[in-house]
């Protein structure tokens, strides 16, 4: 057996970033940016008002109250395009650009308006400095300015930034093909007819949207039985696809085919077994050239894989940093002592109210129960040959909240 980190390296040697696409900006949700974004133009192109009121000269105002005389309106998108007066003002509105030779806004519940013969006049009320209540130009960016960078996987707020700096395509990492193949006669897929001695498939399910939920595009070659035919002609689907993804079979059972018959199909292994619990019978390589990782048949062992190999795959390919973050928690309970395999330990989280977290893990932890897994708020990372830890002693985590 090779250790969790030797295997992640090997895994993750094998592969490479994946090329760029151009995508219409509202189909960019979740892409992960190929290139850096930059502004094609300066927000806002010049100064203008940030509320509804009056453009002035401050230095026409630092005595209230004043009159002053009201010869145009500013709009937002429209302007007064003549350069302000001495003792003039113009009525302004939120966006409206400046006038010429104003340095300030007044805002309309500081002032009062009547009219003349002369026209319309404004009463300011109360004095302003320069710039109060003025954005300036390129408050927000200026043209030229970097403002999202290569191998971010983009959010609303990523979204709304490219609108205002006038992209409408963008160049995305293509999305990476996983090819899934679940194998064994004793599972069926949900709502088809199964024997006394066949239970439902969950892995192959689990995994479409595991791959989804990490920007991949997920392709599903169905169950491959118990038999050379079968399972050969099922991981031919695989042909294009960036990874295949096996669940099961790779154990040292009779009925566990992967090796024998994929290697006869051309399946160079890399390595097969790791020191962890849960995902022992865990093995990679290449099948005539399409890498291949080789997950236990258990649900929650196939689960932990794919959040400790199969994602950092994933963000490899995507061109962006793996999102697995581990986090310090307090034991809620004491654990024994470590064997020479990495434990990782479903728990339950809680926060005390100086804000340190709390990990308990759950007494029962076989792998093959998804409800505990379901129930899991992080997983709790044991090194190999951890020496007994008390209740209250630090361990490191993984919050599966955003994950899963």
């Amino acid at each position: 057996m090779i250790a969790v980190e030797e295997a992640r390296s090997r895994i993750l040697s094998a592969f490479e970033t994946l090329p760029g696409e151009v995508v219409a900006l509202d189909q960019a949700l979740g892409r992960v940016l190929a290139e850096d974004v930059y502004a094609r133009l300066t927000q806002p192109p010049k100064a203008v008002s940030a509320m509804d009121g009056y453009a002035v000269r401050a230095s026409e105002v630092a005595s209230v109250p004043v009159r002053l005389r009201v010869v145009g309106r500013a709009p937002a998108g429209g302007s007064y395009d003549a350069p302000l007066g001495a003792g003039e003002a113009v009525r302004i509105f939120t966006g409206g650009p400046l006038p010429e030779g104003a340095d300030a806004i007044v805002i309309q519940e500081d002032t009062a308006t009547g009219s003349d013969d002369e026209g319309t006049w404004v009463e300011i009320r109360e004095s302003v400095a320069p710039g109060r209540y003025v954005r300036p130009a390129g408050l927000d960016f200026t043209e030229g300015e970097r403002g999202l960078t290569a191998g971010r996987r983009l959010g609303v707020r990523d979204i709304g930034l490219a609108a205002a700096m006038d992209h409408s395509w963008l160049t995305v990492r293509r999305r990476p093909r996983v090819a899934i193949l679940a194998t064994g006669d004793e599972v069926v897929m949900p709502g088809d007819p199964r024997s006394a001695n066949q239970i439902v498939s969950s892995n192959s399910l689990a995994l479409q949207a595991f791959v989804r939920s990490c920007g991949g595009e997920a392709i599903n070659l169905g169950i491959a039985q118990d038999n050379r035919e079968s399972l050969a002609r099922l991981a031919a689907g695989a042909q294009g696809a960036d990874l295949l993804v096996t669940t099961g079979g790779a154990s040292v059972g009779e009925h566990d085919l992967i090796r024998s018959v994929l290697g006869e199909e051309g399946l160079e292994l890399d390595f097969w077994k790791i020191a962890m619990r849960p995902g022992k019978p865990l093995l990679f390589g290449k099948l005539r050239g399409t890498p291949l990782l080789g997950l236990p048949g258990n649900p929650v062992s196939s689960l932990v894989c794919a959040l400790v190999f199969l994602r950092p795959i994933l963000s490899r390919l995507l061109g962006c940093e793996s999102d697995e973050e581990t986090v310090t928690a307090r034991l809620g309970e004491a654990l024994e002592a470590n064997d020479r395999r990495q434990d990782y330990l479903r728990a339950r989280l809680s926060r005390n109210e100086d804000g340190t977290l709390t990990a308990t893990a759950f007494p029962r932890q076989d792998s093959s129960m998804q409800a505990t897994m379901a129930k899991a708020e992080a997983l709790i990372i044991r090194p190999p040959f951890a020496p007994p830890a008390k209740a209250g002693e630090a361990v490191q985590v993984i919050p599966l909240k955003e994950i899963f």
